[in-house]
């Protein structure tokens, strides 16, 4: 039997594991680490890909880490999982299936690069996948190119190709129009802002209504839209380190007048920003992680 193929019910998995069902069921939840497969009946079938990485984990949480630590370090496994991370058939899959992605995409090979990102959402969430795999790829990609390991015709491919791929996904989901609703603002509008497309799907996934308008260019044209969208929540990207002061102008600005609205800043400029120097905006900004941005939504009652 395939080591992909579900093999074991819920009941099976958590005796294997020494934990409740009902722990199990909480931490796929909650934390989205692995995607079980369904029967017929809509049981769920562990594989045992599943079963290692939740041994992988219960190991961490045995060695005194929490589970939110634990699902934190496997996302993350390319700079901190030591040798001992996930021993699966063809060893760590999100290293290799990144790996194997990033060698397919820059050598514009379509059939693996399907087959490879199948792979992945057989694996894994369609969150993991989209956040962490897609994430790091999209990454991976700009530092290539600006190191010169890649050509623009490789970096443009291989980027558009797993936009394209996320930007679907987003336009799947439901819409429902008793949701919140979030205007986006991109500052840099010239930007091919992957961050701002990564928060997009986080929003949307919850049920977020997300609509990117852009920039805002004067009060009267921010007016106009307040008054057409009626937005719960505003998110600003800055990725341009002298837009700043304008940005957190704005912020001022709209967080007085909209004390109603939940207001978050985000993007590399905002990152930059020392502790130190946040003062009176650092409420504001909704870190880069998910677990960062769920807690900071989550302290807001958005979702």
């Amino acid at each position: 039997m395939d080591d992909q193929e579900g093999k074991y019910n819920i009941k099976a998995a958590a005796l294997m594991l020494g934990i409740q069902p009902g722990t199990l069921r909480a931490w796929e939840r909650r934390y989205q680490m692995i995607a079980p497969v369904r029967n017929e009946a809509g049981h769920r079938l562990y594989t045992e890909e599943h079963i290692k990485i939740l041994q992988w984990l219960i190991k961490k949480v045995n060695q005194g880490f929490t589970i939110s630590q634990a699902v934190s370090l496997l996302g993350h496994n390319q700079s901190l999982m030591d040798s001992e991370a996930l021993t699966l058939k063809q060893g760590n899959p999100l290293i290799n299936l990144t790996d194997s992605l990033y060698e397919a995409l820059t050598h514009f090979e379509h059939e693996r690069i399907a087959e490879i990102i199948n792979n992945m959402f057989s694996i894994f969430t369609m969150e993991k996948v989209i956040i962490d795999i897609f994430g790091q790829i999209l990454k991976k990609i700009e530092d290539s190119f600006v190191s010169g390991k890649i050509i623009p015709a490789q970096k443009y491919f291989s980027s558009s190709l797993i936009k394209a791929r996320i930007t679907m996904i987003i336009n799947s989901f439901p819409i429902n129009v008793h949701h919140n609703k979030a205007i986006c603002i991109n500052w840099a509008e010239d930007q091919d802002n992957t961050d701002l497309l990564l928060f997009t799907f986080y929003l949307q996934k919850r049920g977020v209504q997300v609509i990117n308008i852009g920039k805002i260019y004067s009060e009267g044209e921010h007016n106009q839209i307040m008054d057409m969208i009626h937005p719960d929540l505003i998110i600003i990207f800055c990725e341009v380190q002298e837009e700043l002061t304008e940005v957190l102008s704005l912020v001022k600005h709209l967080s007085l007048k909209h004390r109603d609205i939940t207001i978050g800043l985000g993007g590399k400029a905002i990152t930059a920003i020392k502790p130190s120097e946040k003062g009176q905006y650092a409420s504001f900004i909704f870190g880069q992680t998910r677990n960062e941005w769920e807690m900071w939504l989550l302290e807001r009652m958005v979702f």
